[in-house]
Order: C-alpha cells, then sequence, then structure tokens
C-alpha cells in the first residue's frame, strides 16, 4: 500500500493567516560549533500548514486540542474535487461526480495557490454544505485553503456550523496531486494542553483493490 504525503513543507517561506505568527526557527546549539547536538526552537502559530482546528477555536466551551477524539484523525475518508468559487463559497453543487458515503471528507477547491504565496481569494465553504455532510454521517472534513471561511469573513458561519454539528476541521492539506477516491487517512495532531489547534502530518494511504 502507498503513502500519499499531503502536508505542505514548512519553512521560513510559508505564509500563514494575517496577523498570526510565522515559523521562525532559532539555533541554539549546532554540530559545526563543536556542541555535542544541533538544538532548535520552533515558534509559529498552531493554525500553520496543514493543520487541526480544535472546537475551542471557534465556538465558546468548545474542546480544546488534546480533549478531540483521536479517531477522528485515523480511519476511512474520500476525497473529491470541486471547482470552487474564487472569493466565495463552495456547496454542493460546486462538488465533482458522486459524494461519497464517508465519515471523513477532503475537499479539493483548487483556489489556494500555495503557502510560500497566499493568495487572499480561496473560497470557503456554505454553510448549508457543512449542514448536509453532517446529515450524511460527516464527523470531520479537510480543506486545501487556509480556512473553511473566506478570508475576508468577518462572522465565520461555516465555522459556526462546523461547531453547531460537532463536526471537526483540518485546513491546509496539498490535495491538487491526489486523484479522487477511497483512502484511509492518518493526520494526527499533537496533544497540546489548552489549546485551539495544532498541526498535522497528514497522509493518504492507498487502499488495497
Amino acid at each position: 500500500m502507498g503513502l500519499i504525503d499531503i502536508t505542505p513543507v514548512l519553512s521560513d517561506r510559508t505564509h500563514v493567516y494575517p496577523g498570526d505568527n510565522p515559523p521562525t526557527r532559532e539555533v541554539l546549539w549546532r554540530l559545526e560549533d563543536g556542541q555535542p547536538v544541533t538544538l532548535s526552537t520552533l515558534r509559529t502559530s498552531v493554525h500553520v500548514g496543514a493543520h487541526a482546528d480544535a472546537p475551542a477555536h471557534y465556538g465558546l466551551g468548545g474542546r480544546t486540542m488534546e480533549q478531540q477524539p483521536i479517531d477522528l484523525y485515523v480511519g476511512p475518508c474520500a476525497v473529491v474535487r470541486a471547482n470552487g468559487p474564487r472569493g466565495g463559497r463552495l456547496g454542493l453543487e460546486h462538488i465533482q461526480g458522486e459524494l461519497p458515503r464517508t465519515e471523513r471528507l477532503l475537499i479539493h477547491g483548487g483556489t489556494f495557490d500555495g503557502f510560500d504565496e497566499w493568495n487572499d481569494d480561496y473560497c470557503g465553504l456554505a454553510p448549508e454544505l457543512v449542514d448536509h455532510l453532517h446529515e450524511r454521517g460527516v464527523r470531520l472534513v479537510g480543506v486545501d485553503a487556509p480556512s473553511v471561511d473566506t478570508q475576508d469573513s468577518k462572522e465565520l458561519p461555516a465555522h459556526a456550523r462546523f461547531f453547531a454539528n460537532d463536526m471537526s476541521i483540518i485546513e491546509g492539506l496539498a490535495l491538487a496531486d491526489v486523484t479522487p477516491g477511497e483512502y484511509e487517512l492518518i493526520a494526527l495532531p499533537l496533544a497540546l494542553e489548552g489549546f485551539d489547534g495544532s498541526p498535522v502530518r497528514a497522509i493518504l494511504r492507498e487502499l488495497d483493490d
């Protein structure tokens, strides 16, 4: 079974949501300087690159990252493509092909150009789509954009529907080269006590035919 890495590389070129902290590395010790090890400190937003949102990020009283059920992030999933409207919201009508039955759905909206460049006209999700997915039994949705809401959104209606339906979110996935279909998702967040999110190393495992 093959593995497909759907995690964008993090570097000093990685952009984050405007106003958030980009990744920086402080090297405390270096082997080249005669130290016994190389030792680094990473400082960044927990919402960097591919990351999981904890419910506490978008709803008062929501679970923090270490309280999230870990089975959300491991298990069967489906990848779909959509014709996302730049700067708008992606609805059911934009999804290509038949919507699969799954607890974990990853949507390639195709409007985000990558974290090394960052464009602010990526598409968000329509609140009605979130409700529809909930009715179909979806527990976790992953997107290739930095947010399930548009960048200019103030009310964050998609996030609000995720909270109301107790659904979970992964944002910032690299899905451009993934063939639509069924996979196993492995995208474990860190058990960060009290935190509102966590970076994930997200991979897809191809299933046996």
